[in-house]
């Protein structure tokens, strides 16, 4: 009897939780993401030859108004290996894109977000180092409205530039960006 009284709360989180667990912001509506003809269901694995490649992003719902702005984050690198200590886990910004604008047509189901900026970083793909035991690197994608007028605040142009340590609550903050609208999340294991 407590499976079914407990059911329909586990597939409530499971539709709702389109980021990692104990991840801030918890967004609830999914970025549609793609390496090739793979569509990323949140915390699916992944390898590295995969995903070497900026995905396609987009969304099946509905056609989005307005700008955007696109970061790819891996949640997981060992402090160690940035001077942290040992056990420890820092970030590493992999891809923060502006100027995302959304086709007002579906195709194959998706209305896809493109944008010709390549900066202020581009895409670098996940190439989590080897572990022992193994660790999946959580990769959040993660879709914010783009304010008029942006540009990366002055005080977080070297936290951008360097990746390592990257802030996201700080980076919002300091830009005054809005909740995030849309994300999505994968694993690759080095």
């Amino acid at each position: 009897m407590l499976f079914s009284a407990l059911t329909p709360f586990v597939f409530a989180a499971v539709v709702f939780a389109q980021t990692p667990p104990n991840f801030s912001p918890n967004v609830t509506s999914t970025l549609q993401v793609k390496f090739g003809t793979k569509s990323v269901t949140p915390g699916m694995a992944l390898t590295k030859a995969e995903t070497a490649k900026i995905p396609t992003i987009g969304t099946s719902d509905e056609a989005l108004n307005g700008t955007y702005i696109f970061f790819m984050i891996d949640l997981d690198v060992p402090g160690s290996l940035v001077g942290g200590a040992a056990g420890s886990r820092v970030t590493n910004l992999h891809c923060l894109l502006t100027g995302f604008t959304s086709s007002t047509m579906a195709t194959n189901s998706l209305f896809t977000l493109t944008t010709k900026d390549t900066s202020p970083k581009a895409y670098v793909g996940p190439a989590p180092p080897v572990e022992n035991p193994p660790y999946a690197h959580k990769y959040v994608e993660i879709l914010y409205a783009q304010p008029a007028g942006f540009k990366v605040p002055s005080t977080q142009t070297s936290a951008v530039s360097r990746g390592i340590g990257f802030n996201l609550t700080a980076f919002v903050a300091e830009a005054k960006l809005a909740e995030p609208v849309r994300a999505n999340w994968f694993s690759v294991t080095g």
